[in-house]
């Protein structure tokens, strides 16, 4: 009985243990699935609203490469065990939407690119630590990290060209 003690509290803890990356996981993958969501609004955004056609061209990159992360960050989520999917953007993302909505030509064109540079630095860091992970979302965070340090990359060129005199 003394031996069974020790190995029951073990494998409590180990349980407890995998219990908790599941919860960060599960956290990770729907905040990726909300801002993907957000990424492919705000590109939308970015084509009707834009003045520079850098800025239309960084939007439709958006909506293609942030439409495809969703459907593999959609099965991820699955594997991790999120049960109930998010279905657009959270109240945030949505509120900074309704901003740039409200703005067009060279206005947006700074606002947005400004706004995509924080953004996708802010992903990017989020997107690291989750791709420590050995799991789907671990897996994907990994699969997808080379396509957001390809659009901060372009968000700072585009930044660049909307901040210049005219």
């Amino acid at each position: 009985m003394r031996k069974v003690l020790p190995i029951a509290a073990a494998l409590s803890l180990l349980c407890g243990v995998a219990f908790a990356q599941d919860k960060a996981s599960q956290k990770f993958i729907t905040e990726a699935i909300q801002g993907n969501f957000a990424e492919v609004s705000m590109g939308q955004l970015a084509q009707q609203n834009g003045q520079n056609q850098a800025v239309k061209d960084y939007g439709q990159m958006l909506v293609n490469d942030h439409g495809a992360a969703n459907q593999k960050a959609q099965q991820a989520a699955t594997s991790v065990g999120v049960t109930n999917p998010p279905s657009g953007p959270n109240a945030k993302q949505k509120a900074d939407y309704d901003k740039m909505a409200k703005m067009n030509g060279a206005a947006f064109d700074k606002a947005f690119a400004q706004h995509m540079v924080k953004d996708h630095k802010k992903d990017i860091a989020a997107y690291q630590k989750a791709s420590k992970k050995q799991d789907a979302a671990g897996q994907y965070a990994q699969q997808t990290l080379p396509t957001l340090q390809k659009h901060l990359e372009t968000a700072q060129s585009v930044q660049k060209q909307a901040t210049a005199k005219r």
